[in-house]
């Protein structure tokens, strides 16, 4: 009974919090109609509802129904719509990529498989192990970076895989179509995909070439996934320290192989275009005797599986092109002076890709930029000697003289 006679007590004491039509009794809670907080109580608007909550004071022998009156949001909170990034997750999760998928898909995989064989034939090659990177972009995206120093062959050797996911802004869309007149300036942003496959290899033996590869794909999309527009871009280039016009040759035969297996036009173009590309302007020499390099590959040029068959036959060139030229020159003798002079030029190879090199600074430009894989190309060491010149009629000129003037080699 004491506890029944405190009951009162305690309801005056909570009366305030309590609605007018509630008191302490069983009968049924009175319904009452709540509007959210951005709405007039007076509304009529049907989004609003009463929270009943009810409390049986067990220990005061009563109970008590109490009404509260809650903020809700007018209407249900919209998730954010997926990325691009998200929709492709889900479906290399759902299904295996075949030739049916979506390009970006197609080419992601194709570019991790030659990665794989390419780093398990440069380890047969020099008879140690690449080191795996794998790494993940907080939007999408990542890679698998492989890298090799200090090796039997290599000094360093670098194989890399990149996948980006991103936005663009109307002023980038703007700035692209001076090159992909089908990009709508209209769009406020575009969501893009970019992925490829870079490589550097810089051998011990100054004998031996260093050697570039990059092969990769751009695309735009619209909201729902499909491609709004696509282009392909790359090539792979040749970079001695002493030049042997064989290897030269039989570099430039096999890519021109790879081109005219698609269009007779391929190689001379593309050849040209590495020549132009590749160049120390300030010093007016090329950074080594060339190769195949093109970029904005795109429905223009020829239709999206015609030219993803180009970029598949040159990749799979680059093993057959330079494999026979390191197994050959990677034990030959050399003097001390003959690896200063590899020395030298490797530092002019510095110079182009932190000076001249478009696919750095884009890299090192964008916020987030993993720098370690972006310079995965330079090499372990290089050196610059001042004002050197090489002793005319030597084998170190005769290469200067062949970068001042690009030569045609098949």
């Amino acid at each position: 009974m004491a506890s029944r006679q405190r009951c009162p007590r305690l309801l005056a004491q909570l009366r305030p919090r309590v609605s007018p039509a509630s008191h302490c009794r069983t009968t049924p809670i009175r319904r009452a109609r709540y509007s959210s907080s951005s709405e007039p109580k007076n509304s009529s608007s049907n989004t609003g509802f009463t929270i009943g909550i009810i409390l049986t004071a067990t220990a005061l022998g009563c109970a008590a129904t109490f009404a509260y009156k809650y903020p809700l949001p007018a209407r249900p909170a919209r998730l954010d719509e997926p990325t691009l990034a998200d929709k492709d997750a889900l479906k290399k999760r759902e299904a295996v990529i075949g030739n049916d998928s979506p390009m970006r898909l197609r080419m992601e995989k194709f570019i991790k498989e030659q990665q794989q064989i390419i780093v398990k034939e440069l380890e047969r090659v020099d008879g140690k192990k690449f080191q795996v990177d794998e790494w993940e972009r907080p939007n999408g995206g990542g890679g698998i970076t492989c890298v090799l120093q200090e090796g039997n062959t290599f000094e360093k050797a670098g194989v890399g895989v990149s996948v980006v996911y991103g936005s663009l802004p109307k002023a980038g869309i703007a700035a692209m179509r001076a090159n992909h007149k089908s990009l709508d300036p209209n769009l406020e942003s575009l969501e893009f995909f970019a992925a490829g496959l870079s490589m550097v290899l810089h051998p011990w033996n100054p004998m031996a070439p260093t050697v570039h590869l990059n092969y990769r794909y751009f695309e735009t999309a619209l909201p729902d996934g499909t491609s709004q527009a696509w282009w392909f871009g790359g090539g792979s280039d040749l970079t001695p320290s002493y030049l042997f016009d064989e290897d030269a040759i039989h570099f430039h035969k096999t890519l021109k192989e790879a081109c005219d297996k698609h269009d007779k036009e391929y190689y001379p173009r593309f050849k040209k275009w590495c020549d132009e590309y590749f160049v120390n302007t300030h010093r007016n020499e090329t950074r080594g005797v060339g190769g195949i390099f093109f970029d904005d590959l795109d429905e223009t040029e020829r239709d999206q599986e015609n030219t993803f068959a180009f970029i598949q036959s040159c990749l799979k060139s680059f093993l057959p092109s330079y494999i026979p030229l390191i197994e050959k020159r990677k034990d030959m003798p050399f003097t001390e002076a003959e690896k200063a002079w590899q020395q030298i030029r490797r530092g002019r190879y510095v110079e182009f890709n932190l000076l001249h090199d478009r696919g750095t600074a884009f890299g090192l430009s964008k916020p987030g930029a993993r720098v370690e894989s972006i310079l995965m190309s330079l090499p372990l060491t290089a050196s610059w000697k001042y004002m050197h010149e090489p002793k005319a009629g030597s084998r170190e000129a005769r290469l200067v003289e062949v970068l001042q003037q690009p030569k045609e080699w098949v």
